[in-house]
């Protein structure tokens, strides 16, 4: 394969996992209040769900959502629903960093479902699977999928580390809870613009 084929795949890769989104968010918001280390589970959860559904539309699953264009509407209704209960919950936390509380952070599931129900991730995967899959050849997607996966994990790992980080210079309870506040509002905005966007279409 060529050398600007995969430096293309590492550019798309790190630009759609590295930008600002609901999984971003609540990573950076976990890692805030619990750590790094207890938001792994969330950070796993999104990189395999992510990279599940990329296996999924590149073999075939995107023909059925072209066909059936419905479903990924009601999806995206499902989805934006979701991030915005994940911003609720984010906003209502406790302004309080947890040292004892590890079962408060969120899970595995968490994370899994929040791509599954992201319709930016449904965006990611078709646009990667559009532009770097071949016909009738396998082996350029399986390095795609392979790569996303490395790039999405060490990206999301990063703004689990940038929340840490963030816990040592904001340690008053009143600034936690502004930045829950501004980090859950936030999704709940993307929530309602979708749905609006939804409703316009």
């Amino acid at each position: 394969m060529q050398a600007t084929i995969l430096f293309s795949m590492l550019i798309f890769s790190f630009s759609m996992s590295i930008s600002p989104g609901p999984i971003n968010i609540t990573i950076l918001s976990s890692s805030l209040i619990y750590g790094v280390k207890k938001t792994l589970p969330f950070i796993s959860g999104a990189t395999i769900g992510f990279t599940l559904l990329l296996i999924l539309m590149g073999f075939g699953f995107s023909k059925l959502l072209i066909l059936y264009p419905f479903t990924f509407k009601g999806l995206a209704v499902v989805g934006a629903l979701f991030i915005g209960y994940t911003g609720y919950k984010i906003l209502s936390s406790s302004a309080q960093i947890q040292i004892t509380h590890p079962h408060s952070a969120p899970k595995f599931y968490h994370g899994f479902l929040l791509q599954w129900l992201n319709p930016k991730a449904w965006i990611a995967c078709a646009s990667g699977v559009t532009l770097f899959s071949v016909p009738d050849r396998s082996a350029p997607l399986i390095i795609f999928i392979s790569l996303y996966f490395l790039v999405c994990y060490g990206c999301l790992l990063l703004w689990g580390m940038f929340g840490q980080k963030l816990a040592h210079i904001v340690t008053h309870p009143t600034r936690i809870g502004m930045l829950n506040v501004i980090m859950g509002g936030a999704l709940i905005i993307v929530a309602l613009s979708m749905l609006l966007q939804l409703l316009k279409d």
